[in-house]
């Protein structure tokens, strides 16, 4: 799809919220924090915001349906997605563009580098790769020959361990990296199939084809968004520190800045946002979405926050959930709902929203995407950036609120 069909169809829509919200420029502007003349462009398909944050600020101010926010994220992917081949392809007949890689981004690097928002879809080229391996080899020789003999790095402590493991030390509380520093890559890694138990500690890059090992990426990546929000101030966190040392709760879009510094633990449920799309012109098909749960344990005795009371706004539609508390927590379809498999591909990317929730136990857990194209097949690990989700049950806590307009947390009653 080009660039300019795939910005009128984004802006379409865009604009059919706005005129149906009866909202103006100026008065929208104003709640969003915006220019008139940027939200202009963004409705006229003059320009393509390279943040998805105040797009959906923006369609849930105008009381967008959850179908609707679904499909305006879709074309927003594609949107962006145009914008930077147009870029890759200004690249490839720049005489300064690198001369091994000069229609593509590096295999780590997003399209449009540097969006705060995290959303990134990898296009990985052989070159890039290789350069990538030389530097890696390069920068292992170079640390060998440093390290003293004998001397012991320890081991890989921000991982989980599968299911019958004795301990899954070392997890993390929540997420580390901010959105503001250091947008989080899509947390996905390639296992074979029929492998015992694959885990988040595991760090293979291999699909199987056949059964047969293959140097090849697959051909689709997953956009994860742990930090998704069911409704503008329902998502409540717990943390392991008094009223008095939590800061105000943020907006959606700062949330993994701020779950990484509160050491925050989602609790009572977790939306994970899954933007699936291939890489290339092959459809792909998307076999089955699992979970696997890599520990549990007693809810810790923290506090428990809520984002915020009073503020308003409509709950989507749950498209499938899992109940992490079951003895085999399973992916579910919701009412109306279809079940997989789905065909995605370059041009036709799909959203799934997945809602996890617990109420007895403090649960570490992460997803397996199989997908399928010809004759190769494979599994995703889809985790919170190379760590297990972590969701936890919150009853009983000693319960914090931030009214409107309050400037301190306060106890909720009952709390």
């Amino acid at each position: 799809m080009s660039e300019g069909t795939a910005a009128a169809e984004f802006a379409a829509l865009l604009r059919q919220l706005k005129d149906r919200s009866g909202l103006s420029y100026g008065v929208l502007g104003k709640r969003l924090h915006m220019s008139t003349s940027t939200l202009h462009r963004y409705c006229n398909g003059d320009a393509v915001p390279t943040d998805y944050a105040p797009v959906e600020r923006l369609a849930r101010l105008c009381k967008a349906s959850p179908d609707e926010l679904v499909e305006l994220h879709r074309r927003w992917v594609l949107a962006d997605g145009a914008r930077g081949k147009k870029g890759a392809a200004e690249a490839a007949v720049s005489p300064e563009a690198p001369a091994l890689v000069p229609d593509a981004p590096g295999p780590l690097e997003p399209d449009g580098a540097g969006r705060p928002d995290g959303r990134r879809r990898f296009h990985r080229r052989t070159a890039a790769i290789a350069v990538t391996g030389l530097a890696a080899v390069l920068g292992a020789v170079v640390l060998a020959m440093s390290l003293p003999s004998g001397g012991d790095q320890g081991g890989d402590e921000g991982r989980g361990s599968p299911v019958g493991a004795a301990t899954t030390k070392g997890v993390s509380g929540g997420p580390t990296r901010t959105e503001a520093s250091a947008s989080p890559s899509p947390s996905t890694r390639s296992q074979e199939l029929n492998s015992p138990s694959p885990s988040p500690s595991s760090t293979p890059t291999r699909n199987s084809a056949g059964g047969a090992e293959t140097a090849d990426e697959p051909p689709l990546t997953v956009n994860t968004r742990p930090c998704t929000w069911e409704g503008p101030c329902s998502q409540h966190y717990l943390i392991d520190r008094p009223a008095t040392d939590v800061g105000p709760p943020p907006v959606e879009q700062d949330a993994p800045a701020w779950v990484g510094a509160h050491k925050a633990v989602s609790a009572g449920e977790q939306l994970v946002k899954l933007t699936v799309q291939g890489t290339g012109e092959e459809t792909v098909v998307v076999d089955s979405l699992k979970v696997r749960v890599v520990g549990r344990d007693t809810p810790p005795a923290w506090n428990d926050y809520v984002m915020g009371v009073g503020c308003g706004g409509g709950v989507p539609t749950r498209p499938f959930s899992v109940a992490l508390d079951a003895a085999r927590p399973t992916v579910v379809a919701g009412d109306g709902q279809r079940d997989f498999p789905f065909k995605v591909s370059e041009s036709d990317p799909e959203v799934f929203e997945v809602t996890a929730d617990a109420s007895a136990y403090d649960v570490r857990w992460y997803l397996e995407l199989a997908w399928s194209s010809g004759d190769r097949k494979g599994t995703l690990v889809v985790d919170d950036d190379g760590r297990p989700f972590r969701t936890s049950g919150n009853n009983g806590r000693p319960a914090y609120e931030f009214p409107l307009g309050a400037q301190k947390w306060s106890q909720s009653a009952g709390g």
